[in-house]
């Protein structure tokens, strides 16, 4: 069987994007499948401890240690680039393909790229971060020509409390940032349950949105050549035409 690998970078305390994940590809499976390798993650601020978590050094061996298993593509599947800055996710992933000659990706550079390519410049935003984070993340996308007009942020230092706020709390949040009429809203963290209520709220708000995990399987799939329209029933994203050439 000619078998494709997607390698995934997981935050020690998360456990939504792993069977997350494994549910976007079932369509797809036994062919292709995901395997993870933890590092250490367990709050999300702006203090010095909480940013020494996100040192490149655990995540290339931890990208090392998926390359055993001999990965198609190793993705970043978190969110850290969009407050410390999304160069530190290009740094990243070109440090990874550097190690390991693996194509590498992010969920962060994976929703940008789609932001580029269709067009957004006004983003409505949901993520569980602190206000200062939420505001670093607001001030990196404005500097890149992206206005997020609209945002909810759950005030929450977590990292594994992210995943247990439910379905109902996150679609209230995105419905309350729909009422300014952005082009797009972003679920932004990988460790909250937002990639299977895309689809009804997309078809209530005709708004594309765009989660976290969501986008980390769709970019990991494109940079393995497959094709992403067989995952059906998580939203637009994998069937938009503009983002399958």
């Amino acid at each position: 069987m000619n078998r494709t690998l997607l390698g995934m970078l997981t935050p020690s305390s998360n456990t939504v994007l792993e069977p997350y994940t494994a549910a976007l590809l079932q369509e797809l499976f036994p062919r292709v499948t995901a395997h993870f390798q933890r590092f250490t993650v367990k709050e999300t601020a702006l203090s010095g401890r909480a940013q020494v978590q996100f040192d490149p050094t655990p995540q290339l061996e931890a990208a090392r240690l998926l390359n055993d298993a001999q990965m198609d593509v190793i993705a970043w599947s978190g969110t850290s680039g969009s407050w410390l800055g999304f160069e530190t996710d290009r740094q990243l992933c070109d440090a990874i393909t550097e190690t390991t000659g693996v194509p590498a990706t992010s969920s962060v550079l994976a929703l940008n790229e789609i932001l580029a390519r269709t067009g957004v410049t006004r983003l409505g935003l949901v993520t569980p971060y602190l206000s200062d984070i939420q505001a670093a993340i607001v001030a990196n996308y404005a500097a890149e020509g992206i206005e997020v007009m609209a945002e909810r942020h759950l005030n929450d230092r977590g990292n594994f409390s992210f995943s247990e706020y439910d379905e109902a709390t996150l679609a209230g949040l995105v419905r309350e940032v729909a009422q300014s009429h952005p082009q797009a809203i972003t679920l932004l963290c990988t460790n909250m349950r937002g990639a299977a209520i895309v689809p009804a709220l997309e078809q209530e708000l005709g708004i594309p949105i765009y989660d976290s995990v969501s986008v980390a399987v769709w970019k990991s799939l494109r940079l393995a050549g497959e094709d992403t329209t067989s995952i059906q029933g998580w939203g637009g994203l994998f069937q938009d035409p503009r983002l399958l050439v």
